[in-house]
């Protein structure tokens, strides 16, 4: 064996031994306490290891690059580390915080959902989020299913409200398909645009069913459904909410909405209802009520009757009139 091939294979004797040091000894370190004070979320950004390294030695969750680096080498059959926002418990060991990195999922946050939003204020939801990315479209009016919805730092704001939208695509179907026989509704999207009116009449969950029964009673009579939130929706440019009590001029105006002026239901939904307004259509009380007013005390009045209506009115102004 020539001079140069006995140093060679020397020195590499040399590095397989002084690896197996350094392997033994990141092996033993795994499981030490690391420095970090408390619990703690980390947004962790793309990168090689060593810049991981880096960035976790700056967040103080390891103590030297080096180590975390060692660490990474001797366990890289695991898995491969993945970017995102991980929540790291105080004093994590090397090995949990590279268990964390290759298999924890990332952080859930939280974004929730009115029932009665329109899809102007639900895209300002959403675009108001700093924890979402991207741009948004302008969804169409009802097609969000109100709820909360889980989601990770830097999701695009397209792909949550294909969520939203799949949700509601979802429910409504299932709605549509068990519904009560008989409804003056043809097609599921009447459902949610009836719901939608619904959801806006009221807020008590108790009085939904019959407020859905007053409007599928006027329909299936062939009366006009004289609702107020369709002449808001319009007046308000599809925010949902005036500063001002409704005219006279806004309830002549002629267009699809005005269901003071248009028979059967406005051109489409007013907001998007929530699950229980959605039931509520779908399966109203029985009653032959056509007439509901406001009663002074944030529910409604029913009535069979013009005059029992009147008389619910009259109330309600005399109620007006000592406040």
């Amino acid at each position: 064996m020539r001079r140069w091939q006995r140093w060679a294979v020397l020195a590499t004797l040399v590095l397989c031994v002084g690896m197996a040091i350094v392997a033994t000894l990141a092996w033993r370190h795994l499981d030490a306490s690391g420095p970090l004070a408390s619990d703690r979320t980390i947004v962790v950004a793309p990168g090689t290891t060593a810049q991981l390294a880096v960035a976790l030695t700056d967040a103080e969750l390891v103590s030297y690059p080096l180590e975390f680096r060692l660490a990474a080498w001797v366990t890289r059959a695991d898995a491969a580390l993945r970017s995102g926002e991980f929540a790291f418990p105080a004093h994590a060991s090397l090995r949990q915080i590279l268990t964390i990195l290759r298999t924890a999922r990332r952080v859930q946050h939280r974004i929730t959902i009115p029932e009665g939003l329109t899809a102007a204020q639900i895209a300002r939801l959403l675009d108001r989020s700093d924890l979402l990315d991207g741009d948004l479209p302008l969804p169409a009016e009802g097609a969000v299913l109100p709820q909360t919805y889980a989601f990770e730092r830097g999701t695009h704001r397209s792909a949550l409200l294909d969520r939203m939208i799949a949700a509601m695509d979802k429910q409504r179907d299932d709605i549509w398909a068990n519904r009560a026989p008989n409804l003056p509704l043809a097609s599921p999207n009447d459902l949610i645009t009836l719901a939608s009116l619904v959801e806006r009449e009221t807020a008590r969950p108790e009085e939904r069913p019959h407020v859905a029964a007053v409007f599928l009673n006027r329909l299936r009579a062939g009366m006009r459904l004289q609702s107020d939130p369709t002449i808001v929706y319009v007046a308000s440019f599809g925010i949902g909410s005036l500063d001002h009590p409704i005219t006279r001029a806004e309830l002549d105006n002629q267009n699809a909405y005005n269901t003071y002026r248009i028979a059967g239901l406005p051109a489409g939904p007013i907001a998007s209802p929530g699950l229980a307004s959605l039931q509520a259509v779908a399966h109203p009380i029985a009653s032959d009520d056509i007439y509901f007013v406001a009663d002074g005390g944030g529910g409604h009045s029913f009535a069979r009757t013009l005059d029992d209506h009147n008389h619910n009115v009259a109330r309600l102004r005399a109620v007006a009139v000592k406040k």
